[in-house]
């Protein structure tokens, strides 16, 4: 059973408290170290106490996520495994940082500070769509800090099941909230202008999640300039040499596109003891559409 709950902001290599209001955007200073590897920023996270013997669950939402996507389910996993339970918001998303790079490697270097810094490796890594690639990144980077890894609905093959992603952010960027006085003003003409372009009502929402208030302006939290600037390095995966041997499960939505059985071969190259498992009737965002089923699966790929 979960004790108590805490959520931190990790703020300029310190800890200080975080909230879900926000009077500005967190901007990265710098990309790059040297011109070698990425530099990391420090990322807003939520962690729900458990007992330490046994490897935390650390949650990697999708693009155009957040943290705050897993939460029911990060409660109850907590509640029913007794482990400790961490919900990131990757670089550009929530209350996150902003950074001009969006690359895998960056995303997975920014998980390499932070978890180490936590005490929470090696880890249990559960990453959906772009979390799910930017886990497989770090655990074949990584794999001493991986216990095993779940993939949700994602593979290290490029599908054009996301050619419509590029389109939601140029409409996004399209609606003009300037004249707006209220937040629940700017949703409404936001989901009105958005809705030409994308005609799913939930995907719609999903979105409008991103919409907040920052000192009297309604905007965007998603960085979508750099989204928008390197949807080559988000919609295909970095060619990798190197294997990671831990167990493996790859999670797919039985109505989904995005994982294939075309995929296999590539994921078996990469990840040797993968397993394959479908959960019927879920879309590509498996966890939102079949919450219970999810949580099983997860619960049973860890037994």
């Amino acid at each position: 059973m979960v004790g108590w709950t805490r959520a931190w902001m990790l703020t300029y290599r310190g800890l200080g408290p975080s909230s879900s209001s926000f009077s500005r955007l967190p901007i990265a200073s710098s990309s790059s170290q040297g011109g070698t590897e990425p530099r990391p920023v420090p990322l807003s996270y939520k962690l729900l106490d458990g007992e330490a013997a046994s490897p935390p669950l650390v949650f990697l939402h999708g693009l155009f996520g957040s943290k705050t996507n897993f939460n029911s389910i990060a409660k109850a996993l907590a509640q029913q495994t007794g482990r400790r339970v961490l919900t990131v918001d990757a670089r550009n998303h929530g209350e996150s940082p902003h950074s001009p790079d969006m690359s895998y490697e960056a995303m997975s270097q920014d998980l390499q500070d932070l978890l180490p810094q936590l005490g929470l490796v090696p880890c249990v890594l559960i990453g959906h769509s772009m979390g799910g690639r930017t886990a497989m990144l770090l655990a074949l980077q990584r794999p001493e800090l991986v216990e095993r890894l779940i993939a949700v609905d994602i593979s290290p093959v490029e599908t054009t099941s996301s050619s419509n992603f590029p389109n939601y952010v140029t409409a996004m960027r399209a609606v003009d909230m300037a004249n707006e006085a209220s937040l629940s003003g700017a949703r409404k003409l936001a989901d009105e202008r958005l809705r030409s372009v994308i005609q799913s009502t939930s995907i719609r929402q999903f979105l409008l999640t991103n919409l907040v208030e920052v000192d009297g302006r309604f905007m965007w939290r998603l960085n979508l300039d750099a989204l928008d600037k390197h949807w080559d390095k988000i919609l295909d995966f970095p060619a990798r040499q190197e294997t990671y041997s831990g167990p493996t499960l790859f999670l797919r939505g039985g109505n989904s596109q995005f994982l294939l059985p075309s995929h296999y071969p590539e994921i078996r190259r990469l990840f040797p003891r993968a397993q394959m498992q479908t959960v019927p009737n879920a879309s590509h965002w498996v966890h939102s559409d079949r919450p219970q089923d999810f949580m099983a699966a997860v619960r049973g790929f860890l037994a």
